[in-house]
């Protein structure tokens, strides 16, 4: 294989922005440039990588699994122009994480694994709870830094806190639902549908902004607390949920397919976000964390 670094840059902004066309805004190129740069790494590999059709792109299951290594590179990368910065390798000490579950399952992973290949010499503790024992956990000092949902802070004035990552929702529906054939899908239009609930504060009091101001709320048919379930219900043709990028797979566990489709009055992004104590002075352990988890915004979420 020959595929360039900048063809996997292409390929990761176009995947993740949603269109050629605005993957060129973003990396200042042209549309032609990524079009034959995605062509190429296509051909490179052997695989169709995106289906383009009348209302823009989306990706295939190989698509989407060579999205995965592609960030991985582009984010080891991004690591190792940052490799030789002074004292990196000599930081020792603690370091006491706090997450959320949702956190835990998608966006700590791959940053976990780079911080202890980074910093060997640090011991990593890893905590896992609701947002509100995490916001206690902070103020008393057992806990050095958390991940989280930004929204999920209850008292934001007493900590410092850096987005990662931001995640747009959009609806999933069963593969070949009349709504995702739509492409843009106005809100008004659930109500009428049978709705998966996924039932965790961090994500409930987000979605519930959907019905707010709306006469009527969607028939929840399902509310559960697992995002797996949430998924195969969906793919199953069971109901439709509304959910953050973050946690979509286009796969069921059963290997049923689950479309998308935007919504046109959209819910407000949901950030992830490395938190700490206001006032609070980080070991070299801590901050060596932060600065590592703040990589994640140029070299994309992993």
């Amino acid at each position: 294989m020959s595929f360039s670094f900048q063809q996997l840059r292409y390929f990761v902004a176009v995947a993740e922005i949603g269109s050629i066309s605005g993957a060129a805004r973003e990396l200042f190129s042209s549309q032609s440039t990524i079009t034959e740069a995605i062509k190429s790494l296509e051909s490179d590999l052997g695989v169709t990588l995106v289906q383009r059709h009348a209302r823009g792109m989306a990706l295939t299951h190989r698509g989407h699994t060579f999205l995965r290594h592609a960030q991985r590179i582009l984010a080891e990368v991004s690591h190792a122009r940052s490799a030789f910065t002074a004292g990196r390798q000599r930081i020792t000490g603690t370091l006491n994480l706090g997450v959320t579950s949702l956190v835990a399952g998608y966006a700590l992973p791959e940053l976990l694994a780079r911080y202890r290949r980074a910093f060997p010499a640090t011991a990593v503790s890893v905590y896992e709870d609701s947002p509100e024992y995490l916001e206690h956990f902070l103020l008393g000092g057992e806990l050095d830094v958390a991940l989280l949902f930004l929204s999920a802070i209850g008292e934001p004035s007493a900590f410092n806190s850096e987005v990662i990552q931001r995640y747009p929702f959009r609806l999933w529906v069963p593969f070949g639902h009349r709504l995702a054939e739509e492409g843009r899908v106005q809100r008004a239009r659930l109500v009428d549908e049978h709705y998966v609930l996924l039932n965790l504060d961090e994500i409930q009091a987000s979605t519930e902004a959907l019905w707010r101001d709306m006469r009527q709320t969607p028939r929840i048919a399902y509310r559960t607390t697992s995002v797996e379930a949430v998924r195969s219900l969906v793919a199953t043709g069971a109901g439709v949920s509304v959910l953050p990028d973050l946690m979509y797979r286009p796969w069921s566990l059963e290997g049923d397919r689950i479309g998308v489709a935007e919504l046109i009055d959209a819910l407000p992004p949901v950030a992830v976000g490395v938190v700490s104590r206001r006032g609070t002075r980080l070991s070299a352990a801590a901050a060596a964390f932060v600065e590592m988890a703040l990589e994640k915004t140029s070299a994309g979420p992993g």
